[in-house]
Order: structure tokens, then C-alpha cells, then sequence
């Protein structure tokens, strides 16, 4: 059955579109009679008002989009429920989109934007984007992009990440302080910002302590459906690692499957340690350390700017940069 629209509603009682639509209102320029009448006839015909209609005219969606890579992800799952906190305060939709990691949907996801459908973006971008033209569109038709968690480093506009330069140092440092002599950071992008900050910190840490660097210390992961024989065959390796960083919690599961096989023990023979939110950390066997990042306070804060940036077109996202610090919470897997 289609779907009842105003039009409808006008065409059977005869009436104007206008005076359909004033009447749902309860404008005062109807009568009550005739008000009657029209919310009969809706209910009979179970009309279901179109809240984009409406704003449209008002050159207003009340709807915000936030693109994610994935939200198996607790980190976004986490993310969402902090920028729903701030939506909800504004009387504002939240519709969410997935790239699931290519940046192929991503830029089809940000083309349907430019018509106006949604008031803003706030955008985790994919591990496989490395330009800005899709993104740079959007802020041709004056539609405010805020970045969250991942970001791109030659677009000007608001940011809200982590520090992710200290906490690879931090990870690294950690594993040195726990006995490692060779440890590895696994990686999902050779572009993602987040990947290449985060190894920064990490080759920082080694160099300090006098490590020479070598070709095994980053270890490439950017294909997922062969992460755990990837990681199988590292664990294999003469040139074994005595330590790991997973910089995205996605990589815990294959790095606890693949010792497991092994029989690699969790620290003793291997010490694990990865960027991650996960619930289950304290109870996963051993207990996983994990660099916790602020997923719920990252994601208010980006909402929060987002909405400056739509209410106030005075507001200049570009100068807005807001980092919050991650933190180690140290359990066995590095004991």
C-alpha cells in the first residue's frame, strides 16, 4: 500500500494542500470542524507526517550524518552513544553510515550529503582514504564537517582525536619497561593519520632506548580477511616478536586465535598490548592491557562542535583542534 501523503488527505476531502497542512498544525486559521474532519481522515488512513518535508522548507533537515569505518568497533558503538547525548539536546536525528573501511563507499556516502539532506558530518574516515576532494565538496555547499578519532591532516576543519603520538611511545615504553627486546606495532593503514602517528611514537620509544630499527618492527595488516593467517605466519617467524601492539582492538581476536594455535603463551613467550575499549578486556584470558581511549568524551565533544558550527555561522570550525588523552590500563597479557 503507498505511502499517505498531504496531498492525499487534500484530494479526499477536497481541499487545499494548505489547508491540510494548517489544519495538522492546528493553525487558528482553521476551523475546528474542519480540523475534525482532516485528523479523522488521517488516522483512518494511518498518515505518518514526513518530518523532512517540513524542515526542508525551512532549508533545515534537523538530521546529522556520522560516517563510520565499522561499528563492530566498541571504540564506536561508545562514540555514537556520546554524540547521541548532544543530538538529543538539540531535537535532532542521527543517521549513521558505514564505509565498512573502503573508501569507495566513503565517497559515495558524502556525495548524497551535498544536496542538503543532512545539516552536518562527523566522519571517522576509512582506513583506505588518503584524499580529501569528497570531503572538500561538502564545504563547498556549506555543510560543516567535524572530524572524530581519525582525521585527515590536509583538510581545515574541526577535529577531535586522542593523543596518539604519546600513546604509541607509551605503549612501546611500557613493553620495554616489561623486558621486550623485539616488539612489533601491527598496523592497518599505510595512510590512516592515526596509524602513521601512533608508529611514530612507538619508533620514538625504540630509538630512545637504543633499539635499531628494522624492517619486521611495523607489521602491515590492511587486508582483513587474511589478518589472522598474517599474524600466524609472523608468530612463526624465526625473527619472532617477544612483544605486539594492535593499534586497533579489531586485531586482538586474531593475535589471541593464533598464539592459542600455537601455543604461545600470553605473556610469558609473547607480551600483548592494543588500542582498545573493549568491555571484555579484564576478562579475556589473560586479561589484555589496553591503551583506553575516551570514545564517549571524543564523541560528545565532536557533536558539541558540530552544533557550533551549524548554529552559528560566525563559529570557524577551522580553528578548532581538541585532543583528550588516552590511557594505560595495565593487565596480565603484559605482566
Amino acid at each position: 500500500m503507498s505511502k499517505v501523503n498531504i496531498k492525499a488527505l487534500a484530494d479526499q476531502l477536497h481541499l487545499s494542500v494548505s489547508t491540510i497542512s494548517k489544519a495538522l498544525r492546528d493553525s487558528y486559521e482553521i476551523s475546528e470542524e474542519t480540523k475534525k474532519k482532516v485528523l479523522d481522515l488521517a488516522t483512518e488512513l494511518n498518515y505518518v507526517p514526513n518530518p523532512y518535508a517540513s524542515s526542508l522548507r525551512k532549508k533545515k533537515s534537523k538530521t546529522i550524518a556520522v560516517v563510520l569505518p565499522e561499528v563492530a568497533d566498541n571504540f564506536f558503538s561508545l562514540a555514537i552513544n556520546g554524540i547521541q547525548t548532544i543530538a538529543e539536546t538539540k531535537g535532532y536525528h542521527v543517521l549513521i553510515y558505514l564505509s565498512h573501511e573502503k573508501y569507495s563507499n566513503e565517497k559515495v556516502i558524502l556525495e548524497e550529503f551535498q544536496s542538503g539532506r543532512v545539516d552536518g558530518v562527523l566522519i571517522s574516515i576509512s582506513s583506505e582514504t588518503n584524499t580529501s576532494d569528497h570531503i572538500n565538496k561538502l564545504h563547498a555547499n556549506n555543510i560543516p564537517v567535524v572530524f572524530f578519532d581519525r582525521d585527515q591532516d590536509n583538510i581545515e576543519t574541526a577535529r577531535v582525536t586522542t593523543n596518539d603520538f604519546e600513546c604509541g611511545y607509551m605503549a612501546a615504553s611500557h613493553l620495554l619497561e616489561k623486558g621486550c627486546q623485539n616488539p612489533a606495532f601491527i598496523s592497518i593503514s599505510k595512510s590512516l593519520p592515526i596509524c602513521l602517528h601512533r608508529i611514530e611514537g612507538f619508533k620514538a620509544a625504540l630509538k630512545e632506548a637504543g633499539i635499531p630499527e628494522n624492517e619486521n618492527q611495523v607489521i602491515d595488516c590492511t587486508d582483513e580477511g587474511s589478518n589472522y593467517q598474517q599474524i600466524k605466519k609472523i608468530l612463526q617467524s624465526e625473527n619472532r616478536p617477544d612483544g605486539l601492539i594492535a593499534s586497533v582492538e579489531k586485531i586482538v581476536t586474531p593475535v589471541y586465535l593464533a598464539c592459542h594455535e600455537l601455543n604461545i603463551n600470553i605473556p610469558r613467550d609473547i607480551k600483548v598490548i592494543a588500542f582498545a575499549t573493549l568491555e571484555t578486556a579484564p576478562i579475556l584470558d589473560p586479561p589484555l592491557t589496553t591503551i583506553t581511549q575516551p570514545a564517549f568524551e571524543i564523541g560528545k565533544a565532536a557533536a558539541t562542535l558540530l552544533f557550533k558550527g551549524i548554529e552559528k555561522s560566525t563559529f570557524d570550525l577551522k580553528k578548532e583542534r581538541m585532543v583528550i588523552p588516552s590511557v594505560l590500563i595495565m593487565r596480565k597479557s603484559t605482566s
